[in-house]
């Protein structure tokens, strides 16, 4: 008779254990879901800190020329600096050039330095649209760069004398000298 109430206790036991565990289960989730969404909102807050700084770097990883195909850029050494009144460029160049430009032995890329002339900030649902243009020594460009809040970077330049080109990289805080 005891072995009948034992079997019969046993069902109810094997439930309420089978019962905890999922709650812990589900319980562990909801932290893993807390602990994405709170290293989600520090991406968020850093790439804010860095735009409103106005001084961070744009880096390639690849380069889309107008009508052509995309470039691997990570063995290309590039970036784009935005120092809170001028911006420095040394992005390799991949597409047409018009009147008025010469390849040099530099590479003929986008390679200039000069005051900040127009620049504004947008802030959108999930990114920073950033516009600003730099007249150069022979040429000047209109920058298009929108930096999504997870830390990745969309950049356009267009110029008078040469065909558009975009970027897809990220941004980050200016290293120190």
């Amino acid at each position: 008779m005891s072995y009948l109430k034992f079997k019969d206790m046993k069902t109810p036991i094997l439930s309420f254990f089978l019962s905890f565990s999922m709650l812990i289960g589900f319980a562990q989730e909801k932290t893993k879901q807390q602990i994405k969404e709170e290293k989600k909102t520090a991406k968020q807050k850093e790439i804010e800190a860095l735009v409103d700084s106005k001084e961070y770097e744009f880096q390639a990883i690849t380069a889309y020329p107008m009508g052509g195909r995309s470039i691997d850029m990570i063995t290309n050494p590039n970036f784009l600096r935005f120092k809170k009144d001028s911006i420095d460029s040394a992005m390799p160049y991949f597409g047409r050039a018009y009147s008025g430009v010469a390849y040099s032995s530099g590479g003929g890329g986008l390679d200039f330095k000069g005051p900040i002339q127009d620049y504004s900030i947008k802030k959108g649902k999930k990114e920073y649209t950033i516009r600003a243009k730099v007249k150069g020594n022979a040429d000047s460009y209109d920058i298009l760069l929108s930096v999504f809040f997870e830390g990745t970077a969309s950049l356009s330049i267009s110029s008078n004398n040469r065909s558009s080109i975009s970027y897809r990289g990220s941004i980050e805080k200016l290293k120190a000298k």
